[in-house]
């Protein structure tokens, strides 16, 4: 692609983002991010969290799934976690660390002192410019995720994890099915349109 083509694409995503009405509503209410919208649409179908929720954020920043809950949650705690910085948010404790290390788990542990309710994910990898290449990787983001949920959600824990519709979906749905006796997938209105992303909904584990 030549770079006048390159730079008139961008200017035209750049325009079409900014008169998107969920970004428009970010910005008037405040919100770190459109993604806030995903979580409140989340949150009003499932009802994830609760006042009382231990909750993790994983993939955390900049912070607009965090902000959402830190409005739900007055006598739990919350722990967001990212490789990226994250400006603070009140009542919200941030660790700019690898969500996969192992130190990482022995934090998360010491912090809510035990298991946890909630786990939510909006994380996505990197892109490459190769949209099947993309999927696999942010789906793998999300089948770890699913692993780690074994070792820190209570029994009847809820995981919430973005995952993109693609070649593996299947295998992630299967992986999920084997794990929670409830699985639900669901793509919030505040998607956009283009995007294959949808996000999955797990309940309540089987027999580990």
């Amino acid at each position: 692609m030549k770079k006048s083509k390159r730079i008139k694409k961008s200017n035209s995503w750049r325009i079409k983002h900014h008169r998107d009405q969920f970004f428009k509503k970010s910005k008037t209410l405040g919100y770190r991010s459109r993604a806030s919208f995903k979580l409140l649409e989340l949150n009003k179908k499932f009802k994830i969290i609760k006042k009382n929720s231990y909750l993790l954020d994983l993939g955390s920043s900049p912070g607009s799934w965090s902000q959402i809950a830190s409005k739900i949650i007055t006598t739990g705690k919350i722990l967001s976690i990212d490789i990226k910085k994250m400006e603070p948010i009140k009542n919200v404790k941030f660790l700019n660390c690898d969500i996969f290390d192992q130190s990482t788990k022995d934090k998360i542990t010491f912090f809510f002192r035990g298991r946890l309710d909630v786990i939510i994910s909006d994380m996505a990898a990197n892109t490459t410019g190769n949209k099947s290449l993309d999927s696999i990787r942010t789906n793998q983001l999300c089948a770890e995720v699913l692993s780690l949920s074994t070792k820190i959600l209570k029994p009847k824990g809820v995981l919430l994890s973005k995952l993109f519709m693609g070649e593996d979906f299947i295998e992630i749905k299967n992986l999920a099915k084997s794990t929670f006796k409830e699985v639900d997938f669901f793509k919030p209105e505040s998607s956009r349109n283009e995007s294959k992303e949808t996000y999955l909904h797990c309940k309540s584990f089987k027999t580990l």
